[in-house]
């Protein structure tokens, strides 16, 4: 029996339907056997992607069953997670910015019910460390769950002032109602939040056009809450990343790891480095000839402790760790092409 299309596959056959009578550069198009076939191949190859997909997420749940679990929170992030919850209680709006590259990993399991029905907008961080195959997945994804998701890259400021605008946009009913009670206009209030290093603190800054909060490319430099003020109208709270006590989801951790979103303390390397090589040898979009092609090591063998020994043969006299960060590296600067480590489910 064939199988039936999620719905994500639906939506992107439909996409694609031509009518009986569509006109393609001044071209009446007739809806003939070699139209069908072509829908019918669009189909065979989203359900063959699907697929890949799933058996990538299956196969890693397996890979971390035995290794050391990766937990990490810093003193500060407990102080920080009391005095957030507080303040989300005077926020208009609230933004929650994931990576772009693992955005179910980055949602934080307790974000929905911390929100209530305060308004959301989901901002997809580093737009430009994905394929343009993943961005319309997701894409696809949020709005069909009715989610107001903007991508945004952070560094370069792309996405920033749609987000400003759509902020202020969400939250214009606020001084409705205040001046209908005789109270005076007040700016509207925003919260950022999300994990460590996806780009809160350099979304800000860009958004302000000046440097307001202080950023790097590494989880915790932002520590304390910080209000900042964007024109008249507008204000932002900066927050430090929220993570969970404990990360019951490992498959998760390994990716907020491999993305450098969680501190380097809390995982092994060598461990972490070795997933990877495993997981884009099996990523629809990478695949060993790309690996191949990097290091000119068989990546075929599928054992990425292997390939890392081989590596640090090849490059640093036999240091593993050594290898282990160069392959992060490499993912991390897009060495192996920008893609995503997920899709939606």
């Amino acid at each position: 029996m064939a199988p039936s299309a999620s719905p994500s596959l639906r939506a992107f056959v439909s996409s694609r339907s031509v009518s009986p009578n569509a006109i393609i550069s001044g071209s009446s198009v007739s809806w003939n056997q070699k139209d069908k076939t072509s829908v019918s191949d669009y189909v065979i190859e989203g359900l063959q992607e699907e697929t890949n997909w799933a058996r990538l997420d299956a196969d890693l749940h397996y890979w971390t069953k035995t290794l050391r679990p990766v937990q990490w929170y810093p003193g500060h992030i407990a102080k920080t997670e009391k005095e957030l919850k507080e303040q989300l209680k005077l926020m208009d709006v609230v933004i929650e910015v994931r990576d772009a590259r693992i955005p179910m990993a980055t949602s934080h399991p307790q974000m929905d019910s911390w929100l209530g029905n305060r308004k959301k907008i989901l901002v997809l961080n580093r737009e430009d460390m994905i394929s343009t195959a993943d961005r319309n997945a997701w894409a696809n994804y949020f709005s069909r769950q009715g989610i107001k998701a903007v991508f945004s890259n952070g560094q370069l400021g792309m996405g920033a002032m749609k987000l400003g605008r759509l902020v202020k946009s969400m939250a214009v009913g606020v001084n409705v109602k205040r001046r209908a009670k005789g109270l005076l206009p007040r700016p509207v209030r925003a919260g950022i939040v999300g994990y460590p290093n996806v780009g809160k603190s350099s979304l800000i800054n860009r958004l302000l056009k000046r440097r307001m909060c202080p950023a790097a490319p590494r989880p915790g430099v932002t520590r304390e809450l910080k209000w900042v003020h964007f024109g008249k109208d507008l204000e932002l709270l900066d927050s430090p990343g929220i993570i969970p006590m404990r990360i019951s989801d490992q498959a998760a951790a390994i990716k907020l790891a491999i993305c450098d979103d969680i501190g380097e303390r809390s995982y092994d390397v060598i461990d972490v480095a070795a997933i990877l090589v495993q997981m884009l040898t099996r990523h629809p979009e990478v695949g060993s000839g790309k690996l191949f092609k990097r290091y000119n090591i068989d990546a075929d063998i599928f054992d990425g402790r292997m390939f890392l020994e081989k590596l640090a043969l090849q490059l640093f006299n036999g240091d593993v760790s050594q290898a282990a960060f160069r392959v992060l590296t490499d993912f991390r600067k897009g060495k192996f092409g920008w893609t995503a480590l997920e899709r939606p489910p």
